[in-house]
């Protein structure tokens, strides 16, 4: 298990950029189809924009039209952690990383086989290393 990272929300600001810090700390949403990864077919591991942990395998990414990359599954189970989300008067369950506790999208029942999930992920809470 990865230990926890707790920083002030004034570390994560000097850290962040101001979109990052938007997204990632304040549970912001980029606007669709805007992101740099929406139609990245590139092989590689997703990891967290803000602590570096490992999140989505480039394999379980599937372009869902909706606008944000989407996945079908983390790449382990405790690499997220879902959290109800009433906000905007929406019923959703918001996906943040176990590791530093950022806002990385939500998780959806309408995605494609295996699961039948789909992750729908802002582009700036994620970094992509190519494999």
């Amino acid at each position: 298990m990865t230990d926890k990272i707790q920083k002030t929300e004034e570390e994560w600001r000097r850290e962040l950029t101001p979109e990052q810090y938007r997204v990632l700390r304040e549970k912001g949403t980029e606007s669709p189809f805007t992101g740099e990864y929406v139609d990245t077919d590139t092989p590689g591991v997703y990891l967290c924009a803000a602590c570096g942990q490992e999140l989505f395998l480039s394999f379980t990414k599937f372009h869902s039209g909706c606008g944000w990359p989407s996945f079908f599954a983390p790449s382990k189970s405790e690499t997220v952690d879902e959290h109800e989300d009433t906000s905007f008067g929406m019923r959703r369950v918001e996906v943040t990383c176990s590791r530093c506790g950022s806002h990385l999208g939500h998780v959806f029942p309408d995605g494609p086989r295996p699961t039948g999930l789909r992750y729908c992920i802002n582009s700036v809470s994620l970094k992509l290393e190519p494999k």
